[in-house]
């Protein structure tokens, strides 16, 4: 098998899914209904929020989940599974129905960004794959988005493939990084699937291949003469670089009435090359050149230059936006929440001695809580279609303070964040376009929706999320139950 073989990634699964789903089969009734419920229990960095992605490739993975006879013979030297099972697996279609957050949703802890209502072994299946889209997608448009906003309205570029993990996530890294906020890729599959803008000019072995660095120079900008970015670092910027990149526009592109677009700074003090660089440029009379930085930058690298007064008017961010390098895990999780029983859904709850590894038991809903302003001051658990009514005052409880009286008030309004996705496997709305979603994020973010004070690095406010009475009371009885009847210790 070679890198170019076709994948079936219906196979991408953890093998205890394929080896639960037979002891289901054998013993159990496959038609029973369960739910399962994604979500996460910590922002990346210690921010304030993160943002859910992924939701797309969610969808067309269950569409088009499918077991191949390659995969079949697979299986079965594996020396488990029964032929029964096995000639199950080869009519596997998934018939369930998936409930989420729109794609670029803000989202925060504990709170069900996605849940899966299926058959039992076909929400089983599907684990691994979700989590895996989920859990990357949702990281690196978090991550890029802390990176949008220290540039402070300065373009923001993904240049980061070739430190990603592997060629998939260098792709879809870069789906994810646009809706976040960045402008553009230089990743090329990204740009052809998704229609990403893409960009990109010279290495320094271009400058290196020819010698002469105004040779260099002089062939890139006769070659592109109405987009010509130079990498000035190749061997001095101050003393050779820029003079070079001076000579190139006075003697190349000025005579062709053209102008040079940029240069690209990827080594260095990027603070005092590009305050003297600005000066170079502006002295020649290329006021209108732009200086582009490069070279392991992140949200605190551009946040420090920027306080330094640097001089960059867009950044080409690599390794660590594409790997989330300062918090490469997201953490989502698939948890048990609910199974069918004669014909009505019973909730469970996962109990441990950390508080925060109980779960939300239950069908549910999750509705965000605007003040008079549109302003999301809450969110707030409910049970599965449960009425809540914002026309007057509304009491919730606070589970971390349940002994506390509390309502929001009248006119405040409710929008229930989830919806229905796929219906028996098949999807059930046309999905928004990449942009579309890409300015759903910046419309929440910076049209006064989510609050400036959940936007800060540094001590964000925390956004709530709470429970209907109901609700509450439903999850206490039931973790009361559970310690009955498995111990009190619980």
């Amino acid at each position: 098998m070679t890198q170019f073989d076709r994948r079936n990634i219906s196979m991408m699964m953890d093998f205890y899914e394929m080896t639960m789903a037979n002891g289901y089969f054998g013993g159990e009734n496959t038609n029973t209904r369960v739910a399962f419920d994604v979500f996460y229990r910590r922002n990346p960095d210690n921010g304030g929020f993160a943002i859910f992605a992924g939701l797309r490739e969610v969808v067309e993975y269950v569409e088009n989940m499918r077991f191949a006879a390659d995969d079949i013979e697979y299986l079965r030297r594996q020396n488990l599974f029964s032929e029964d099972f096995l000639r199950y697996l080869a009519d596997f279609r998934f018939k369930g129905d998936i409930y989420a957050f729109p794609e670029g949703t803000i989202m925060y802890p504990d709170e069900p960004i996605l849940t899966v209502v299926a058959p039992l072994i076909d929400a089983q299946l599907v684990e691994t794959a979700i989590l895996a889209q989920i859990n990357h997608q949702s990281l690196i448009a978090t991550k890029a988005r802390r990176i949008v906003r220290a540039a402070q309205n300065r373009a923001v570029s993904d240049f980061g493939a070739r430190r990603a993990h592997n060629m998939d996530a260098a792709t879809y890294g870069a789906r994810a990084a646009y809706i976040g906020g960045v402008v553009g890729t230089a990743t090329v599959s990204a740009g052809q699937i998704w229609n990403i803008p893409v960009s990109g000019t010279m290495a320094h072995s271009w400058v290196m291949f020819y010698g002469d660095e105004f040779a260099a120079f002089a062939r890139y900008a006769k070659v592109y003469p109405d987009a010509c970015v130079l990498l000035v670092d190749t061997y001095d910027v101050l003393e050779s670089g820029i003079p070079n990149a001076i000579r190139t526009a006075k003697e190349i592109l000025e005579p062709l009435g053209k102008r040079l677009k940029g240069i690209r700074i990827d080594s260095g003090d990027l603070a005092y090359l590009s305050k003297k660089v600005r000066k170079m440029l502006d002295a020649a009379g290329l006021n209108d050149c732009k200086i582009i930085a490069s070279n392991s930058l992140d949200e605190f690298t551009i946040a420090s230059l920027l306080a330094q007064g640097a001089c960059i008017d867009s950044f080409g961010v690599g390794e660590r936006l594409i790997t989330a390098k300062s918090e490469p895990v997201f953490g989502a999780v698939y948890k048990l929440a609910a199974v069918e029983e004669k014909g009505t859904f019973s909730p469970r709850i996962k109990v441990s001695e950390n508080v925060e590894k109980i779960t939300n038991p239950g069908l549910k809903d999750v509705y965000r809580i605007y003040d008079e302003s549109g302003h999301a001051v809450a969110d707030l658990l409910a049970s599965f279609n449960e009425k809540v009514d914002l026309r007057h005052s509304f009491r919730y409880v606070d589970p971390e303070k349940p002994w506390k009286n509390r309502a929001f008030p009248e006119n405040y309004t409710a929008k229930n964040l989830r919806q229905l996705f796929v219906k028996d496997g098949k999807r059930t709305r046309e999905l928004p376009e990449l942009t579309d979603i890409r300015a759903f994020v910046q419309k929440q973010l910076d049209g006064g929706e989510i609050w400036e004070e959940e936007q800060r690095f540094e001590n964000p406010h925390r956004h709530y999320l709470d429970m209907t009475p109901d609700y509450y009371e439903l999850k206490m009885s039931l973790l009361h139950e559970t310690r009955k009847q498995h111990g009190e210790n619980l």
